[in-house]
């Protein structure tokens, strides 16, 4: 049995090092970024269900709880044992005098005086009830005790026969009942038994199961490296995309705003240089419509001029009101002119030259070259990590390389084969047991029935007395007189009194034998067990060895300090969590210190923290950019006179309407006196009329005019705007694209290691997750040491559910049946008197009936064969 412990504990010791790594014999799909996909681990399926549900019977087996608590109501002496484990009880035996072996032998009375109460009034009925027997026989045999075959008439004699076999006929039913709770308790043992087999064989397939899906789940654990190695690869190939999209978002934040703003700016050129063309455009379109109507206006009023100096204007013969009307018409020539002058605007084409120079230089180009050098970081990653790459991977195959080697060390195969050669080996122990277990078993149930066969013959006796006695029992017969059948009956039930007083030994004496053994297992054992409390005593210090605090740690790792206990380890199997937890296998082999991430990944750690990436190449704006910027700055903008020309834009086309100008000359001149001087005013009046029909309503109207007004006030509003702080505007985004490129150049060197050490991290993180769910697994999925819980648990399950139960109700059900002896020979003697035949009676005189004070009865004997 130690050997075998052995073996088993070093079969335990080596499972969690058994396997070989498995290269990637197939292609597996790349899990998502982020979080491992390890899979299952595969698991074997143990079918033993170590659970007992009695069925009916258990209302007879909760019975028998109930009546051992009221026997023994004590909780559990977990003190007292373990006091008396540690002695060993060899001080108690030899030297019971010292007083604390007397403590202790009080005190154990103390917790057995209810077993021990039962068992002396048991053993006083096992004694007396057959003493009882012999005198109360040899009492009858001296026509004593019922002996005398006379019976004394009364008046109640039916009442009392009734009575009697009434209580007799219950007492009887009790009896019946129990000894069939005990023939089936009887019956339950047996059935049990044959249980045991599918139980025990049930068991030693799961421990199979165990054997051989462990070095299966391990290698599983060692082959989910190709898990991790996968993505690490996955991750080092795109190394450009990962660290070198996360360096350029990184820079972006700062790079990609000046770059925008020297991008603006090249569309600021392009506005400016379309603003110019049509300022250029526009004025002239403008100028050419305004002169020719200036050139118009100034005909008419010359023309108005000579016609005024008429002498029916000024000659002395005039009257005085024709004088007035061609001053007044003379004073107001003066606003018949052009409004807006386009003619004294400067011209932009210098500031259009200078702009279109600097057009020369596609500034839009070379920004975008600056965004393609910045997107180009991926691609530099990639180049200039290419050896470090390389080398993290060798390091990847390597690690492999480590976990599939140290797997080779422990010969765990050997260990497995052992194991199961052991497990085939006791399972064929305990297959040649069987036939002894089922030999004994058909003895015991020999026993058992032999046992309630004699209850069942005094029982038998019983109901055939009362069935013959009530059926053959005639109330005219005298007692001398009575039937043939009355008197079997009341023989029978004599006979049943002699059986019950010479079985009521055999029977009491085993029912207090089974008493106290299974009430004592079900007290200190199985009930215990239930609660735990049974662990709590093997669990305590120093208690199998004086020098080991923990008795399992101390034998299997000789430190007996570690917390390892057998109530933990049973729970820890219950849970059916992995055995290198359960068994703290860390103390052999510490799984943390073997897969340490820290050990595993310095090299690699080592490598990525070498990376050196150079971002100088990347170039934001070259220096011809630069002075495109500048001499843009420089085209003059601030040198065109904006308010003139916003002004002449917003003035009318002439200075006063010429329809309402037209009208007042023809009012006026239709207060003058008919002649040439009127007729030539009307001529006048017809040409301003027709200047504004042909010249100023398409000026007004037409697109090309106004679209040329529209464009001109824009565009220069758009310069106005554009030439406010130019210089500085362009300084500031050539300062800005500087302090991006010194970002890139100087400072760059932080943002690179810092993203590097998050993508070392992630790397690393690759690692961290595969060993941490090997550490899980390992803990609760690889081995799961369900079947030995299930072992215990099929120990307790036959000891107390098949055996200690059982026999618990069988003694219950027998001892009730043998205590209710005693009134059934009591009742039985007593109605026996009134079913058998008599030798004697009582017989009356015939006296006269007032006579009461002598009429005495006299015994008479039976009359002669012949009367009958």
């Amino acid at each position: 049995m130690w050997k075998s412990g052995i073996l088993l504990l070093q079969l335990l010791w080596v499972l969690q090092a058994s396997g070989e790594l498995q290269q990637e014999t197939e292609p597996r799909r790349l899990p998502p970024p982020g979080k491992l996909d390890f899979g299952y681990v595969p698991a074997g399926v143990y079918e033993t269900l170590a659970h007992y549900e009695p069925g009916p019977i258990g209302i007879l087996f909760h019975l028998v709880h109930g009546f051992l608590y009221v026997v023994q109501p004590n909780a559990f002496p977990e003190d007292l044992i373990v006091r008396l484990a540690k002695d060993k009880f060899g001080a108690i035996q030899t030297e019971y005098q010292k007083p604390e072996n007397i403590v202790l032998t009080l005190q154990a009375i103390y917790y057995e005086i209810g077993f021990l109460v039962c068992s002396a009034v048991g053993l006083l009925f096992a004694v007396l009830m057959p003493l009882a027997g012999l005198f109360f026989c040899m009492c009858r045999c001296c026509d004593n005790c019922g002996g005398e075959m006379h019976q004394r008439q009364r008046k109640n004699a039916d009442c009392r026969r009734g009575l009697l076999g009434t209580l007799l006929f219950s007492t009887s039913l009790v009896i019946t009942i129990g000894v069939l709770c005990a023939y089936a308790a009887n019956q339950n043992l047996s059935s049990q038994v044959k249980n045991i087999r599918r139980l025990v064989n049930s068991n030693m397939r799961d421990l199979h199961t165990f054997a051989n899906d462990t070095p299966m789940q391990i290698d599983y654990l060692i082959s989910q490296y190709a898990t991790a190695k996968n993505k690490v690869i996955y991750d080092l190939d795109n190394i450009g995309p990962l660290l070198g999209g996360r360096i350029h978002d990184q820079l972006d934040k700062e790079v990609n705003p000046a770059l925008d703003r020297a991008l603006n700016m090249a569309g600021a050129m392009r506005e400016t240089k379309e603003a110019l063309e049509n300022v250029s455009v526009g004025l002239e379109v403008l100028k050419e419509g305004t002169g020719k109507l200036n050139f118009n206006l100034s005909l008419v009023r010359t023309s108005i001029n000579r016609t005024l100096n008429d002498p029916g204007c000024h000659d002395e013969e005039s009257d005085a009101t024709s004088a007035q009307l061609c001053r007044n018409i003379r004073q107001s020539l003066s606003q018949l002119q052009i409004s807006a002058n386009y003619t004294r605007l400067p011209k932009v084409n210098t500031q259009l030259e200078k702009v279109n120079d600097v057009m020369n230089t596609d500034l839009s180009a070379i920004v975008q070259r600056g965004y393609a050098s910045l997107n180009d970081t991926p691609h530099m990653v990639i180049e200039q990590t290419r050896s470090v790459v390389e080398n993290v991977q060798g390091l990847v195959d390597g690690i492999g390389n480590n976990i599939s080697s140290f797997s080779k060390i422990f010969p765990v195969q050997n260990c497995l084969s052992n194991f199961t050669i052991f497990i085939n080996h006791a399972h064929a122990k305990i297959e040649d047991q069987y036939p002894e277990i089922d030999q004994m078993d058909f003895y015991r149930w020999i026993g058992c029935i032999a046992l309630c066969c004699m209850v069942v013959l005094v029982l038998a006796f019983n109901y055939l007395g009362l069935l013959c006695g009530t059926l053959g029992y005639d109330k005219h017969a005298s007692p001398t007189t009575r039937g043939c059948i009355s008197n079997t009956g009341g023989t029978m039930l004599m006979a049943g009194v002699g059986f019950s007083f010479l079985f009521s030994c055999v029977l009491m004496g085993v029912v207090t034998l089974f008493f106290l053994a299974g009430g004592n297992m079900e007290k200190l054992f199985c009930e215990p067990f239930h609660t735990k409390e049974v662990f709590k005593v093997v669990d305590t210090d120093y208690l199998v060895n004086p020098e080991w605090k923990n008795f399992i740690p101390g034998y299997i790792y000789n430190d007996s300090d570690l917390e390892l206990t057998a109530e933990s380890l049973y729970s820890t199997y219950k849970e059916n969590k992995g055995i290198y937890s359960a068994m703290r296998l860390d103390k052999v082999f510490n799984i943390s210190t073997f897969l340490n991430t820290t050990l595993f990944t310095k090299e690699v750690v080592g490598q990525l923290d070498g990376v050196k990436i150079d971002l100088r190449g990347i170039i934001l704006l070259e220096s011809e950019g630069k002075q495109n910027l500048l001499d843009f700055s420089e085209v003059g903008l601030s040198e065109i006179n904006y308010a003139d020309y916003l002004e002449e834009v917003n003035k009318g086309v002439t200075v006063v309407d010429l329809l309402s100008f037209a009208r007042e000359l023809e009012a006026q001149t239709d207060l003058m006196p008919r002649g040439g001087l009127q007729t030539a005013l009307k001529g006048h009046i017809g040409t301003l009329r027709q200047i504004h029909r042909q010249q100023i309503i398409p000026m007004e109207q037409a697109m090309k005019y106004v679209r040329a007004r529209s464009a001109l006030n824009q565009s220069m509003r758009f310069l106005e705007r554009t030439a406010s702080d130019l210089p500085n505007k362009v300084l500031a985004v050539i300062e800005a694209i500087e302090a991006a490129q010194y970002l890139i150049s100087q400072n760059a060197t932080q943002i690179i290691n810092q993203e590097t050490g998050k993508y070392t991290a992630t790397i690393v993180g690759y690692f961290h997750q595969y060993i941490e769910w090997v550490k899980t697994s390992l803990v609760m999925e690889v081995a799961p040491c369900k079947p030995f819980s299930n072992m215990v648990d099929t120990v307790e399950i036959i000891t107390c559910s098949f055996l200690v139960d059982s026999m618990n109700t069988f003694w219950m059900g027998l001892g009730c049946s043998t205590l209710f002896l005693l009134p059934s020979v009591i009742l039985a003697v007593k109605l026996a008197k009134y079913y058998r035949r008599m030798d004697t009676e009582d017989v009356y005189d015939d006296i006269p009936t007032y006579d009461t004070m002598n009429r005495f009865p006299r015994a008479s004997a039976p009359p002669r064969h012949i009367d009958w």
